[in-house]
């Protein structure tokens, strides 16, 4: 499962797109793939380099990218490219490079098929069949687990099984969409029966977005030293909520509408490839803790299958400037990726290249660490206030939420995943 360091992550490497040189998500050592439309055109392959995007399709038009990957990677959905695997998407990450960076023999022709990023409209990586939840964040479980199991706040289940539920595909949009407050059954304690009307406890949450490469085939599950290979990137996912819905509906099955009216996602798609350097230790379990059952241990795993990355939140009321929410860390999700792809399939369940796993929230330990609202205002019982002196205990229209990563290591680049962006917009 460990993806090689080669010399597209060399320190010293730069590219004659200036922008790229010292850009604190997308510079040359990053190149992460996502699908876009130039002002006037249809959508297309590209991949993300300083603020600009290079056209996969016009390089396989001029004869400067072939092979299967090339071609995969330059269409409007990038299922057929994920569905390839690590071998081809390594090939087309350092063709990529090398036109790229900084001396390439081929600038002149790789030039006109540069956009400036700002002026074209991105698209969905891919066409999502299946989008499932998971709560691997154990700190944000716990904190929600108290509010209303103080004693108890971690079901009996938490620790041996990697939780999750199927959520709603059709409804994922990419970053910058905006999100409609949504309407639902909602039933105030002091209420004789439930009420249908706009929610007033709509939330966000941090989460990774987990893209997947290639699948299984029904009843075939996949082993857990072999799962990291069917990964084939990671994103930023906010999975909005609407508290007083999902508190209402969730017994006994679980969200439902609290839920499903919309996941945002970040356009683009890191690899595993970019995330090389910054791949660490899965960190141990507390003393006391369960191991894994087998099927979901995996050595190799556990020593380099998490994440070193930085998670931010900010958020910008109407017409303001976007103020820091909340800050975490990846370290903080009690399952690995590759875990939570074993435990999905271990039943037989097929997985499909471009499905989307999200990752659940993911908060750490610390008061302004906590990636939804539900935590920062405890359950709406205090108020949380921002740098600018805006207030707090859910979202109001208006707002926009910004999740951001970083991974950064001393004697590597830094990379980012973008933005993931949504504004609230009044209900109907």
């Amino acid at each position: 499962m460990t993806t090689a360091i080669d010399e597209t992550h060399d320190p010293a490497l730069r590219s004659w797109v200036e922008s790229a040189n010292g850009h604190p998500h997308f510079p040359i050592q990053n190149l992460p793939f996502g699908v876009f439309s130039p002002p006037g055109g249809a959508p297309r392959g590209g991949v993300a380099i300083g603020d600009s995007i290079l056209d996969l399709a016009g390089l396989v038009s001029a004869g400067l990218l072939t092979g299967a990957g090339g071609q995969a990677a330059a269409a409007s959905r990038l299922n057929g490219f994920l569905a390839l695997g690590a071998g081809p998407r390594r090939e087309v990450r350092r063709a990529v490079s090398a036109l790229l960076a900084a001396g390439s023999p081929r600038l002149s022709m790789v030039l006109p098929l540069l956009h400036k990023a700002a002026d074209c409209t991105m698209h969905l990586p891919c066409a999502i069949g299946d989008y499932t939840d998971f709560y691997v964040g154990i700190h944000h479980a716990t904190n929600g687990g108290r509010l209303f199991r103080p004693d108890n706040p971690l079901m009996p289940n938490y620790k041996y099984v990697p939780v999750a539920y199927h959520s709603r595909a059709s409804s994922v949009r990419p970053s910058g969409a905006t999100v409609r407050r949504p309407k639902g059954q909602t039933k105030a304690p002091d209420d004789a029966a439930p009420v249908y009307r706009p929610s007033a406890r709509l939330d966000f949450e941090l989460e990774l977005a987990v893209w997947m490469g290639p699948g299984n085939t029904l009843g075939d599950p996949i082993a857990i030293g072999d799962a990291a290979d069917h990964i084939a990137g990671y994103g930023l996912l906010n999975d909005w909520s609407a508290r007083d819905i999902q508190a209402w509906e969730a017994a006994p099955l679980g969200p439902f509408l609290g839920k499903n009216f919309s996941t945002s996602v970040s356009c683009w798609i890191v690899t595993p490839e970019a995330l090389a350097p910054f791949r660490m230790a899965q960190p141990a379990r507390p003393a006391g803790d369960p191991p894994p059952l087998p099927y979901l241990f995996d050595a190799a795993d556990q020593a380099s299958g998490a994440l070193d990355l930085d998670l931010a939140v900010h958020l910008a009321p109407a017409g303001g400037t976007p103020q820091p929410l909340a800050h975490s860390h990846a370290r903080h999700m009690y399952w690995t990726p590759a875990q939570m792809v074993a435990h999905h399939t271990c039943g037989g369940c097929d997985l499909h290249p471009g499905d989307l796993l999200g990752t659940g929230t993911i908060s750490g330990i610390e008061p302004d660490s906590l990636g939804s609202l539900l935590e920062l205002s405890e359950g709406g019982r205090r108020t949380v206030r921002l740098a600018d002196g805006t207030e707090r205990r859910f979202l109001e229209d208006g707002d926009e939420v910004i999740l951001s990563a970083r991974a950064h290591r001393d004697g590597f680049v830094s990379i980012g995943f973008g933005e993931c962006r949504g504004t609230i917009t009044p209900a109907m």
